[in-house]
């Protein structure tokens, strides 16, 4: 059962509790609290301003899981605190046995201050739970995507689209790329882990990952030299950066270029394209308030 009273006084009073610097925004001449406000939450929750809002007047459906891990990552609450969210929301926190939905505090700090930078913190298993505007740009919202598709290496296999983002030409070696990376994470945890049933379906469904499963090919680094594509700017070629949280199995993906190069302006226009889709997101949720 929901305590409405309590979920809508935790969510206030850690509202509150947060700066605009602790996630990336500017406190700007106007502000007259020390808090966030309720349409900055909910910008960084991914949800409409109406719907937080009567979050916090004790209003409102149940909220579902999904809502919740969202609206944790947007309070930047610790794992600790988001347990607490979904008790009081009438549901069992969720596992932290093999998977957490929860990205560390840590790394959306981290995150925060690469607003013009693509960057987005991954699961072990390939799924993207955080992204920056730019990123969104570069690579799509990569969050919506649900079960076993919202693991990229999934996706590689079984929706053509996915591979859109890089030139065709570095295709092969994407593919032996992304399926060594699931062998590692079947390899320690499993065949009966969710990247062992993962393994299963792809067996099934996708020749071309039976063929390079059964070669057994292994690595231990990702590729720092990556080329991407955008149907605005072209190929870019970048480099990758990657940020390790051990504890929860995440990486925090940066994706630079050369200063001065042809694909440094191309990312900085991508990253105007970027901003301008989060103000125009911005004017829509207050339209609707």
């Amino acid at each position: 059962m929901v305590d409405r009273a309590q979920l809508a006084d935790f969510l206030r009073r850690r509202r509150e509790a947060l700066q605009p610097e602790d996630v990336g925004l500017g406190r700007g001449p106007r502000r007259r609290t020390s808090g966030l406000r309720r349409e900055e939450v909910a910008a960084l929750s991914d949800m409409s301003v109406d719907y937080y809002s009567r979050l916090e007047q004790s209003r409102g459906p149940q909220p579902s899981e999904q809502m919740l891990a969202a609206i944790a990552r947007g309070l930047r609450l610790s794992s600790t605190e988001r347990d607490h969210l979904f008790h009081l929301a009438g549901h069992n926190a969720p596992t932290r046995i093999g998977r957490t939905d929860h990205v560390s505090p840590g790394l959306m700090r981290v995150l925060d201050r690469l607003a013009d930078t693509p960057a987005q913190v991954m699961s072990e298993l390939g799924e993207t739970l955080a992204q920056t505007p730019v990123a969104r740009v570069v690579f799509g919202d990569e969050t919506r995507f649900t079960g076993m598709a919202a693991s990229v290496g999934y996706r590689w296999f079984t929706d053509p689209g996915a591979r859109a983002v890089y030139p065709e030409e570095d295709h092969p070696q994407h593919s032996r790329n992304f399926a060594a990376d699931i062998r590692t994470v079947y390899a320690k945890h499993g065949a009966k882990s969710r990247a062992g049933a993962m393994v299963d379906d792809l067996l099934q469904s996708s020749p071309e990952f039976a063929s390079i499963w059964q070669a057994h090919e292994v690595r231990a680094h990702h590729a720092r030299q990556k080329r991407l594509q955008h149907p605005e700017v072209g190929v870019m070629e970048l480099e990758c950066e990657i940020l390790v949280e051990p504890e929860l199995g995440q990486t925090l993906l940066v994706l630079t270029a050369q200063p001065g190069s042809e694909s440094y302006d191309k990312l900085r226009l991508l990253a105007v394209i970027g901003s301008q889709e989060v103000a125009a997101s911005g004017v829509r949720d207050r339209g609707a308030e």
